[in-house]
């Protein structure tokens, strides 16, 4: 009984005097080389080549079925990762989101304190991206895992209000000059009609309610509606004509790079045209699962004075979504995560 006393002490004084367990780590502990392709990447492992790219608005896009994440700043490509996604039951919802929190140190309050490191948060209710366990299937409860060192240097690039497209199918971006659903004339140059939003007011805009943060701006094609975020409060809305409506949009994302591209603005043609990256995501372009084009967002008219207001308010990072599926409250079609502005809870 003795000798079991003195082990007990012994073992109590040693637990005292060794350092607090670290944080767990994921994954592999550095990059492989830049020219690694995606698919030779095994569980955990990944690329990261920031240099690259030095400067510029960042997207990911999570690729579902490929259990990966790509990372482009400024339309090129400076990361790709394996990651672990929801599991059966706690699946990760698609759609465009924003960082909306960042939190180095994150420990969940829902899952028995579990530390998620490098936090960045996509929706108030608990999907984030962080870093995480890399089984090689979805085994998370919704949120996106990524290896540890990835994680670190995506949290430390990262900026807030940082694109993040979550795709159920492959999605490869495409460069083009603009998004031609910004055009308040028609292809020959002639002025285009447009419903008003209401008897005695055409569209809505009201830039002072939010003078700084990221821009997202909403089109549904469910909702004939165009909603401008700031910053995740609604700075602007307007409705929308839809040229042969009974044809699905489809849904495509599209975000704003920073310079210039070639040829003239879709609104003023003395002025260069904005240069951005176009995004499918295929999980939610129409029951007839038609290949995605971007040029279809051509049969989408805004309100000109509404749309000169948006392209004033542009800037490198911004997002536009259009997509059929509802984002107002009060109608009814597919699901699609666009933008959560709700205020947070504890998870």
């Amino acid at each position: 009984m003795f000798r079991l006393l003195v082990v007990a002490v012994a073992v109590l004084t040693l637990a005292r005097a060794l350092p607090a367990s670290a944080e767990p780590f994921w994954g592999a502990k550095a990059s492989e080389p830049a020219d690694t392709a995606p698919a030779a990447l095994k569980p955990g492992e990944f690329v990261w080549d920031a240099s690259a790219v030095p400067a510029g608005p960042i997207v990911v896009i999570v690729s579902l079925p490929e259990q990966r994440a790509y990372v482009y700043r400024n339309g090129v490509r400076i990361g790709v990762s394996t990651v672990s996604t929801g599991k059966p039951g706690h699946r990760t919802p698609t759609g465009v989101f924003t960082v909306l929190q960042k939190d180095k140190d994150h420990h969940s309050k829902t899952y028995n304190n579990a530390a998620m490191p490098y936090t960045e948060r996509l929706t108030w209710d608990g999907v984030a991206l962080h870093a995480g366990g890399l089984p090689g299937y979805p085994s998370s409860h919704g949120c996106v895992h990524l290896p540890s060192v990835f994680a670190q240097q995506l949290f430390g690039a990262a900026p807030m209000g940082m694109t993040v497209v979550v795709a159920d199918e492959r999605t490869e971006p495409a460069a083009v000059v603009h998004p031609a659903v910004l055009a308040p004339v028609d292809p020959a140059g002639n002025a285009v009609e447009v419903p008003n939003l209401s008897a005695d007011e055409g569209f809505r805009w009201q830039p002072e309610k939010a003078t700084a943060g990221p821009l997202s701006i909403l089109i549904s094609g469910a909702d004939q509606r165009v909603l401008v975020y700031r910053d995740a409060v609604a700075i602007g809305e307007a409705r929308v004509a839809i040229q042969q409506p009974e044809v699905p949009l489809g849904t495509h994302a599209f975000i704003m790079l920073e310079g210039l591209g070639e040829g003239a603005s879709v609104l003023d043609k003395n002025a260069p045209a904005h240069r951005w990256i176009a995004v499918g995501i295929p999980g939610h372009a129409g029951e007839d699962k038609r290949p995605l084009d971007p040029s279809e967002v051509n049969r989408v008219r805004m309100p000109p004075q509404f749309t000169t207001a948006v392209y004033a308010a542009l800037a490198p990072g911004t997002t536009l979504l259009v997509t059929d599926a509802a984002v107002l409250e009060h109608t009814t079609g597919r699901e699609l995560n666009v933008l959560n502005a709700d205020r947070p809870v504890e998870n």
